[in-house]
C-alpha cells in the first residue's frame, strides 16, 4: 500500500457522510477495511499484534500487522511472538482485536474515539453467538458505532462472482482460508446454512509443514525459514498433484521430468577468495626479507656476546687482582681485606673465578679445558669445601660422621650438577655448529638444501610413524584392528620373556609341595635376572622425534609453502585421510524443493498427513451434499456443475482438477461436474461486501445501538442477513 500522510487520510476520511458505510473483511490472515461502494479496501495487513520492548529502556509497544525489520535495531521481539484474535477462524481476544481496529480506524483516518458510520464486517460460517455479541458490544461500546451488520465472506465472494456471470445461483462454495475450510451450498443463489460443513485445515497448516519439512532438510539453514519467506516459497512453488501416490513415485524414481519438477531458492551467497600459490618472485622476496632480518638478528646476537665478553674479561681481571693483593696482605688483615671486596672466603672467589672463566670460554665458544684440569682443580677445591671425605671413620667423632655423611651427600649432588651443566653446554655447542653448518650449506646452493631437508623430513616422519605404529598394533604397520593383532601390551622382547619363563619356573616347578624358595642363596640370584636393568625396552627419549620437530621447523623458516604432516590421534589412525572442512559452495545455499512442493498442500485433501482426523477437500462436497434437507438428483447435479473455489488456498496450481476427480468419484456416472475458481480468491469477498453496503436497502439489514440495547443476545442468535436485495 502506497503512503498516505495522516492529514492525508482525515482529509479523505471527512470527504465521506456519515451515512457511507464502512466495509471490514475481517479474516484470520488478513484484515482489509474501506468505504462502501469502492472497489479496492484502503487499508489491507496482517491480522497479527506483536508486543515487543524495547533493549535498552525496556519499554513494551504495540506494533500491529507486520513489524519493519529497522525495528530488530532497537526492540526485542524474539520474545514477543504475533499474537492473533481468532482461535479456528472464530474471534475469541477481543483485547487484540481492539488493537486491531484502533489502528484499522486510525489509518482509515478517524480522527476522534468515535466512529459516525454504520458497520458491515464479516464473519465465518455459524459463528457463535458468544463471538458476534462480544463485536457488537466492542463496537457499540468502544466506539460508538450507530449500527453494525454481519455477513459471510464466503457467500459475499460467491454473491460477487455470480454477478460476473463465474458460478450459477445453485452451486457449492468452497472456501480453503487460512486455519479452516468451509464448504456452503446455495440453492437459488441463497446459502443453506444446515448443509454447511467445516473442516479445522487451511493454508496455516500447509505453511507450518513447509516450514517444518525445510527444517529438517536443511537445519544450518533454519533462520532463513522465516514464517513470511515459507509463505512466499508456499504460494510460489506449491501445487496440487492429480495423482499424489503416481507423483510420490516419479519423484522416487528420479529422471528428468522429477528434474524438471524441481525448483531451486538461491539462498545469499558470496564466493570466497581463492588462495593462489606464492609466484616465484613472492617467494623471493620473502626469503630476501628473512635473510635481512636474520642478519640483524646474527648483527644483534654478536653485538650482544662481544659485550658479555667484555663483561667477562672485566670480571676475571678483577678477581684475578683480588687473588694477587690477598696472597701479598697478612693474615690479621685478611678479613677485612675480604669484608671490603664483598667476599667471605678465599675458596669463594676462587669458585667464582672458576665460573667466570667457564663462562668467558662459552662466550668465546672455546673448548672446554681439559678434564686432568678439571679434575685437578675439583680435587683442590674438594679437599678445602669438604675436608672430612678422604678422613677414615675410625678417627672421626659422631659429630663428623655425621657432618661427614653430609659433605658426600652435598658432593654428590653437587657434581651431578656440574655433569648436567656441562652436558647442556655440550649440546647447545653441538646445535649451534649444527645450524651454523646447515646455514652455510643453504647459502651455498639453496634449492639442492631445500630438497635434502623435505627428503629428511619424510624419512624421519615415516620412521617416526613406523614406530608409533608398533607401539599400538604390534607387528601389524597399516594401523588396522584386524583379528589376531598384537598390542604394545602384548608385545614381549627378549628380556621380558626370560623375566616371564623365570616366573613360571618359580611358580610351577619350585611350587611343588613343600614351598622351599629362598631357602638356598642361588634362589636369590632370581631377583637379580629378573631386574628391570636387563629390560631393553624403547620407553626412552626418542632421538628422531628431536631431530624431526628441529628440521620441520626449520623447513618452516626457509619454505613459505610447507605444510607439516599432523600426527595420528589414538582415536584415528595413522594411515587414515586427514579429515578436513570442505570449503563452502554455491550449491551449499541452495534450497530444492521437489516432493516438498505438492506434498505439502496435499494436507488439504487428506489432513491425516499431518495428523488431523478429518474430511478432505473432495469429501467435504459429498458430505455437504448430503446435510441438504432435500434429497433432489437434480439439484444435486445442479450442485456440482458449480462448484466455486475463494479463498488462499486456492490459488495453488492444479486444486480445481483435482477436486473435480474426486468428486467425480463421489457422483455417480455421468453427473455434471464444473468447478471454477473466483477471478480474485484473495479481494473477492470485499469487493461483494462493498457492493452490497453500497445498496439503499443495506440499512435495512442492519441492527442499530438501541436494537442492541432492547433485544440484547438472544436477537442476535437469530439474525442472518438477507443476501437479496
Amino acid at each position: 500500500m502506497p503512503f498516505i500522510s495522516k492529514i492525508q487520510r482525515q482529509t479523505d476520511y471527512n470527504r465521506f457522510p456519515s451515512s457511507t458505510p464502512i466495509v471490514i473483511d475481517n479474516g484470520a490472515s488478513y484484515f482489509r477495511i474501506g468505504w462502501a461502494g469502492e472497489t479496492e479496501p484502503r487499508v489491507v495487513f496482517r491480522n497479527i499484534v506483536q508486543r515487543p520492548r524495547h533493549k535498552s529502556t525496556g519499554e513494551t509497544i504495540t506494533i500491529v500487522g507486520d513489524h519493519d525489520t529497522a525495528l530488530l535495531r532497537y526492540f526485542d521481539c524474539s520474545r514477543s511472538g504475533p499474537r492473533s484474535a481468532f482461535d479456528n477462524n472464530v474471534v475469541c481476544q477481543f483485547e487484540i482485536m481492539e488493537y486491531i481496529l484502533d489502528f484499522a480506524f486510525d489509518r482509515l483516518g478517524a480522527n476522534g474515539s468515535r466512529i459516525d458510520h454504520p458497520i458491515l464486517i464479516t464473519e465465518c460460517v455459524c459463528n457463535p453467538v458468544y463471538s458476534r455479541s462480544k463485536m457488537a458490544e466492542l463496537l457499540f461500546e468502544t466506539y460508538g458505532v450507530p449500527s453494525v451488520a454481519f455477513g459471510v465472506d464466503a457467500v459475499f465472494s460467491y454473491k460477487y462472482n455470480q454477478l460476473h456471470g463465474i458460478c450459477e445461483k445453485d452451486g457449492l462454495a468452497i472456501c480453503p482460508g487460512f486455519t479452516t475450510t468451509h464448504v456452503i451450498p446455495f440453492v437459488n443463489g441463497e446459502p443453506v446454512y444446515r448443509g454447511c460443513c467445516r473442516t479445522n485445515i487451511g493454508g496455516f497448516h500447509v505453511t507450518d509443514y513447509l516450514k517444518q519439512l525445510l527444517s529438517l532438510k536443511y537445519p544450518h539453514h533454519m533462520a532463513r525459514f522465516t514464517w513470511e519467506k515459507v509463505e512466499d516459497l508456499k504460494m510460489e512453488h506449491c501445487y496440487i498433484a492429480l495423482d499424489y501416490a503416481l507423483e510420490a513415485r516419479l519423484f522416487q524414481n528420479g529422471g528428468k521430468e522429477a528434474e524438471d519438477k524441481t525448483e531451486c531458492w538461491q539462498l545469499p551467497w558470496v564466493q570466497p577468495p581463492t588462495e593462489e600459490p606464492p609466484s616465484e618472485e613472492e617467494i623471493a622476496r620473502k626469503a630476501a626479507i628473512r635473510e635481512r632480518q636474520g642478519q640483524r638478528l646474527r648483527e644483534m646476537a654478536e653485538a650482544k656476546r662481544s659485550s658479555r665478553i667484555n663483561e667477562l674479561e672485566n670480571q676475571l681481571h678483577g678477581l684475578e687482582f683480588i687473588l694477587q693483593q690477598l696472597g701479598q696482605i697478612q693474615e690479621e688483615e685478611m678479613s677485612s681485606f675480604l669484608s671490603e671486596t664483598g667476599y667471605t672466603s678465599k675458596q669463594e672467589i676462587e669458585s667464582t673465578l672458576t665460573k667466570v672463566t667457564l663462562s668467558l670460554r662459552k662466550a668465546k665458544g672455546e673448548p672446554k679445558p681439559e678434564q686432568a684440569e678439571n679434575d685437578e682443580k675439583t680435587d683442590s677445591s674438594t679437599s678445602e669445601k669438604y675436608p672430612l671425605i678422604n678422613v677414615p671413620d675410625n678417627m672421626l667423632t659422631p659429630e663428623q660422621l655425621k657432618e661427614k655423611k653430609r659433605q658426600i651427600f652435598l658432593k654428590t649432588t653437587t657434581e651431578g650438577r656440574l655433569r648436567a651443566k656441562q652436558k647442556r653446554f655440550e649440546e647447545e655447542l653441538e646445535r649451534e655448529r649444527k645450524t651454523q653448518k646447515d646455514e652455510e650449506r643453504r647459502l651455498e646452493n639453496p634449492q639442492l638444501y631445500l630438497e635434502q631437508m623435505h627428503s629428511k623430513y619424510k624419512e624421519l616422519h615415516e620412521k617416526v610413524e613406523q614406530r608409533k605404529r608398533l607401539k599400538t598394533n604390534g607387528g601389524h604397520t597399516n594401523g588396522s584392528s584386524v583379528s589376531g593383532g598384537v598390542g604394545r601390551g602384548e608385545r614381549l622382547n627378549a628380556a621380558q620373556r626370560e623375566r616371564m619363563r623365570l616366573l613360571t619356573t618359580a611358580a610351577f616347578d619350585r611350587g611343588k609341595g613343600e614351598d622351599t624358595f629362598g631357602a638356598r642363596d642361588e634362589d636369590w640370584q632370581l631377583y637379580k635376572l629378573m631386574g628391570k636393568d636387563n629390560d631393553d625396552d624403547d620407553d626412552g627419549p626418542d632421538e628422531d622425534e628431536g631431530e624431526l620437530a628441529r628440521v620441520c621447523s626449520r623447513l618452516q623458516e626457509i619454505d613459505p609453502t610447507f605444510v607439516p604432516k599432523p600426527e595420528p590421534t589414538p582415536l584415528q589412525p595413522a594411515t587414515a585421510e586427514v579429515p578436513h572442512v570442505r570449503p563452502l559452495t554455491k550449491e551449499d545455499f541452495q534450497i530444492v524443493l521437489g516432493v516438498e512442493r505438492f506434498r505439502c498442500p496435499e494436507i488439504l485433501f487428506h489432513p491425516n498427513l499431518v495428523g488431523i482426523d478429518q474430511a478432505g477437500l473432495d469429501e467435504m462436497t459429498g458430505v455437504s451434499i448430503r446435510r441438504l434437507p432435500s434429497k433432489d438428483e437434480a439439484l444435486e447435479n445442479r450442485l456440482t456443475s458449480s462448484i466455486f473455489m475463494t479463498g488462499g488456498c486456492s490459488l495453488f496450481p492444479g486444486i480445481n482438477k483435482r477436486l473435480e476427480a474426486g468428486v467425480r468419484m463421489l457422483r455417480p456416472c455421468g453427473s455434471p461436474i464444473k468447478v471454477v475458481r473466483a477471478s480474485d480468491p484473495i479481494l473477492d469477498a470485499w469487493r461483494g461486501a462493498s457492493i452490497y453496503a453500497a445498496n439503499l436497502k443495506f440499512q435495512q439489514q442492519t441492527f442499530s445501538r438501541s436494537d442492541y440495547y432492547e433485544k440484547g443476545e438472544e436477537w442476535l442468535r437469530r439474525y442472518q442477513l438477507r443476501y437479496t436485495l
